[in-house]
């Protein structure tokens, strides 16, 4: 019974969870087969509508294990979207990858193929197999690093978001970046770190690097460095990795105490416009179409009953009937306008409109029932 009872506790552990496996592709490019390693999102099959973000991870071997812990922290609590994780094995491979002409500073030979691969091969496989949407990222560590910034010199980056930790950069590279962002025509954002114990070759070109990109003025291009302190060229993974992705995907957030204190209830009127911009914004950002949490619901509708802003009640019940038709938000929020504005024959009705329906979050019949009784009462 107690083997029972673990194993029912351990897979309901594991379902809530993504799913890891490891894979193998060949490349006509390279000639020969990559090994990867996939994360796939716990949700993945349940919903035919759903897509997700791709994040490519060089240095796979091991940069793929703690990307994907935060990734599943973050996306467990709602605060980071869930995504299909690829990690690329260059553990034998990755100087080959990575190299330069000396002359050019560019990809040769080998490490021209394996940027082949990564557009032509590797992404068409992750897309025929799974539901991505357009929404993509490319992470490294110094060598690979560098090399993820020449997806930048292509007129149409194929990547959205760029992970740069302590890059190892080629020569010329502090010059180039900066080069192409002031000509960047769609959204991409870029994240660069190093820190106080990094190299000091690296710590020092990746600054002056800094120098030039926060001077960048292109509405188009968000981007953040960090130094860490007391930390190494290897320790600082683990302090960047979550702030990078914290960076990418700070709109994405449920609205927290801070954003409805300070952005939220401060505003004069407006809030189911506050809520609809920013999941515009989300949905500009993944690509896709999202839902609006109930959670972001009850948050606008708190502003509204602290503001006394009733007549916006109306707006959110028609925000909430296209997001949730079969559920009782939406004659919720209409009861909650009449009720605040002592139509109470209309509040009772809404109510008990709101009882037909399915529950939502913690609105449940019995409260739907003892309102509209409520209500009809008075």
């Amino acid at each position: 019974m107690k083997k029972i009872v673990l194993f029912s506790i351990l897979f309901a552990s594991i379902s809530c969870f993504s799913q890891t496996k490891k894979d193998s592709i060949y490349s006509k490019k390279l000639n020969a087969y990559r090994e990867i390693s996939l994360s796939i999102p716990s949700s993945f099959g349940k919903d035919a509508k759903k897509t997700y973000p791709v994040l490519v991870v060089l240095d796979g071997d091991y940069l793929f294990d703690p990307i994907n812990g935060a990734l599943t922290y973050g996306a467990y609590w709602d605060d980071l979207p869930e995504m299909i994780i690829v990690g690329i094995n260059q553990s034998e491979t990755r100087f080959e990858d990575c190299s330069f002409d000396d002359q050019t500073a560019l990809p040769e030979d080998n490490s021209a193929m394996f940027f082949e691969f990564i557009g032509a091969e590797l992404l068409p496989y992750i897309e025929k197999k799974y539901p991505v949407s357009p929404f993509k990222m490319i992470a490294g560590h110094d060598v690979t690093a560098n090399f993820l910034n020449y997806f930048l010199y292509k007129d149409a980056p194929i990547f959205n978001a760029y992970i740069s930790l302590s890059p190892e950069l080629a020569p010329g590279m502090d010059v180039n970046i900066p080069s192409r962002f002031g000509n960047i025509t769609k959204p991409i954002f870029y994240y660069h770190c190093t820190a106080d114990g990094d190299v000091k070759k690296i710590k020092e070109e990746s600054k002056n690097l800094d120098d030039n990109l926060k001077n960048i003025q292109n509405p188009n291009i968000k981007y953040t460095f960090e130094e860490f302190k007391n930390a190494s060229h290897y320790s600082l993974v683990l302090h960047a990795i979550p702030n990078a992705f914290y960076f990418f995907f700070n709109k994405y957030q449920p609205i927290s105490t801070i954003e409805f204190q300070e952005k939220i209830v401060t505003l004069p009127s407006g809030y189911v416009d506050y809520l609809t911009t920013k999941y515009a914004e989300i949905d500009q950002i993944m690509g896709n179409k999202n839902t609006i949490r109930y959670s972001d619901f009850k948050a606008i509708e708190a502003a509204i009953l602290k503001n006394k802003a009733y007549s916006e009640f109306e707006k959110l019940a028609d925000l909430a009937k296209k997001m949730y038709p079969k559920s009782m938000l939406a004659e919720y929020h209409m009861g909650m306008m009449y009720e605040n504005t002592g139509e109470n024959k209309k509040a009772a009705k809404a109510y008990q409109n709101a009882f037909q329906l399915n529950e939502i979050g913690n609105l449940t019949k019995d409260m739907m029932l003892k309102k509209a009784e409520q209500f009809r009462t008075k």
